[in-house]
């Protein structure tokens, strides 16, 4: 034990590994703020497809000889624009992401097929390679989470309006269709963000799990907001710490430390609920 820990604190001190934690940092926070939002709207399955597209600009990105942050982003840019424009009822949402999706990802995974280069590139795409990030990506990185940051703070109150209630957002005048698809913009900023963190496969450990806990705790849009961005930073920190030393892809002890922080709240949210319904039952009946 005191030797993993020795060998981990050493590798903390490599500049490269500091730049990971940089930029895991700064994606965990914006992908945490986000994160409610984006259960609340029901918008798990839309990460998921528009992560495809971003897999498919990264891929074209490489191919070119591009830094892959920049194709991931301009992917998942036109995959939030394309999703607008193909949904505009909601009984076509799912059937429109499952198409985007396979597409995106069938076109990916031909341009890495051309891809002659270094093959840990190809499977970084996929499951991402946080030691890989350099200076470029950060900068691009937390460029892009200031921006999504500043865009949303400009929009919250009537989304998250719309988000809880959108008919009677609708009938107050909360311009719902300007709001959605800019939304979807920053959801797809933020997951094209997460591509090099934790792969396109594997990206709702960070942009839904912790947000999704979260709300099993709590119904406060600010606590949920908190607890979203505290259990992100968790999965993405801490997964990048304990895969130094064994060496092994970050993306499995972000998603284990994900999901174990989900379930850990579902206990938590379902004690509660039991609490709750004994109090409720005991104040209910006959004395």
């Amino acid at each position: 034990m005191g030797e993993y820990l020795t060998g981990t604190l050493q590798l903390l001190q490599l500049p490269a590994i500091q730049t990971a934690l940089v930029a895991a940092a700064v994606l965990g926070l914006v992908a945490g703020v986000l994160g409610p939002l984006v259960v609340t709207r029901s918008m798990a399955f839309s990460v998921h497809g528009t992560s495809e597209l971003a897999f498919t600009g990264g891929a074209a990105a490489l191919l070119v000889g591009l830094n892959p942050g920049y194709g991931a982003l301009l992917g998942a840019i036109v995959a939030a624009v394309v999703l607008g424009l193909l949904t505009r009822r909601a009984s076509e949402h799912d059937s429109v992401i499952g198409a985007v999706l396979s597409f995106g990802l069938g076109v990916g995974v031909l341009l890495l097929s051309f891809y002659g280069g270094n093959s840990a590139n190809k499977f970084g795409l996929l499951v991402g390679q946080i030691v890989g990030v350099d200076t470029t990506s950060v900068a691009l990185l937390t460029g892009a989470a200031v921006a999504v940051l500043i865009v949303l703070s400009l929009i919250y109150r009537p989304l998250l309006f719309a988000s809880v209630d959108p008919e009677v957002a609708a009938a107050r005048g909360v311009p719902l269709r300007l709001l959605s698809p800019l939304f979807a913009v920053l959801v797809g900023v933020v997951t094209a963000l997460g591509v090099q963190t934790v792969g396109s496969l594997l990206v709702l450990s960070l942009m839904i799990t912790p947000a999704a806990a979260a709300c099993r705790v709590t119904a406060s849009p600010l606590r949920a907001t908190v607890l979203s961005v505290a259990f992100a930073e968790l999965a993405v920190l801490g997964g990048i710490v304990l895969s130094l030393l064994p060496g092994t892809p970050v993306s499995a002890f972000v998603t284990g430390i994900s999901f174990l922080t989900y379930l850990w709240c579902r206990v938590i949210g379902a004690v509660r609920a039991r609490r709750f319904g004994d109090r409720r039952a005991r104040t209910l009946s006959p004395a």
